[in-house]
């Protein structure tokens, strides 16, 4: 991908960022990647100035790994793929953002995400990881579905397959619900007995519900009747996104997040059909978005 447009020794950058972390990949002009940066969470909705910080230092991580200094990044085009920015006063603020860059191009992380799997071409992807989201993208027009975030949304996530997981255990502790293996792998995951389930997930936030889907999977590999339920619920959850997506005239999607490989065996033969790997990370997405961007758009001003 060339982007002579933006001048001769000009750096692109290309930033995933989310709720827990976020990935900086450094290309020259000629999309010869240079080098790669990693910091912590960069969701500018739970909190504005780590997001920005963390952009930052994978950025200058980046540049470092490159073998540049930090004062590069005055050439840096900079595409940039966040959680929260779908929401209209957190993409203006972001994009009021002093950055450092010579010019920052704002997008969502589940686009760049979709860019990431697809090489840059158009497609779909669901998002199957701590939540949950169905995106596609044909022809410049883009339809997502859920990321309402957890408790609200997230059907079929890591987090709401731990929630309903604890309140089918607790039910089962009652005696108001079927008895279930899910009982005693969660107390001894928590390392707690009965009741005091509840006052250990007292405050708990959605990657802490996601901790526990890995155990409910497992339990309904064993043939756990509720367990079943549940993934059962999930996967009929994402062969629904599956459908909306395919409706809009795409061909294919990738599954992707921490509970893809796991979650993807359970999804109608009619979705494995349309299932492709990804060909790429949201961190490459977010390249591509800049340089395609840098090329027929005005920047954003720093």
């Amino acid at each position: 991908m060339n982007c002579a447009q933006a001048g001769a020794g000009a750096l692109f950058l290309g930033i995933d960022g989310g709720g827990s972390k976020c990935r900086a990949l450094l290309a020259n002009e000629v999309g010869r990647e240079l080098g790669s940066g990693t910091a912590g969470p960069a969701n500018p909705f739970q909190n504005f100035e780590q997001a920005c910080a963390s952009i930052r230092q994978a950025a200058d991580q980046a540049l470092t790994d490159a073998g540049l200094a930090s004062a590069d990044l005055a050439r840096v085009i900079a595409g940039v793929g966040l959680a929260g920015v779908n929401i209209p006063r957190i993409h203006q603020r972001m994009s009021q953002w002093r950055h450092p860059f010579a010019a920052m191009y704002l997008t969502t992380d589940i686009h760049v995400a979709c860019l990431g799997a697809h090489g840059g071409e158009d497609g779909a992807v669901i998002v199957a990881g701590t939540g949950s989201v169905g995106y596609v993208c044909r022809h410049g027009r883009s339809h997502s579905y859920g990321a309402h975030g957890f408790p609200f949304g997230d059907k079929g996530s890591g987090a709401w397959i731990g929630l309903e997981a604890l309140k089918a255990a607790l039910l089962a502790l009652d005696g108001l619900g079927p008895g279930t293996a899910l009982l005693p792998a969660i107390e001894g995951r928590l390392e707690v007995d009965g009741l005091d389930i509840v006052a250990h997930m007292a405050g708990a936030r959605s990657r802490d519900y996601a901790a526990l889907a890995p155990l409910v999977l497992e339990c309904a590999e064993r043939g756990d009747a509720v367990a079943l339920d549940i993934v059962r619920a999930a996967a009929a959850y994402f062969d629904h996104l599956a459908a909306k997506l395919l409706g809009h005239g795409a061909d294919r999607f990738a599954l992707l997040g921490g509970l893809a490989r796991r979650i993807a065996p359970w999804l109608s033969p009619t979705s494995r059909a349309a299932l492709v790997p990804a060909r790429g990370q949201p961190d490459r997405g977010a390249l591509a978005f800049a340089m395609a961007r840098a090329a027929t758009a005005v920047a954003e001003p720093g």
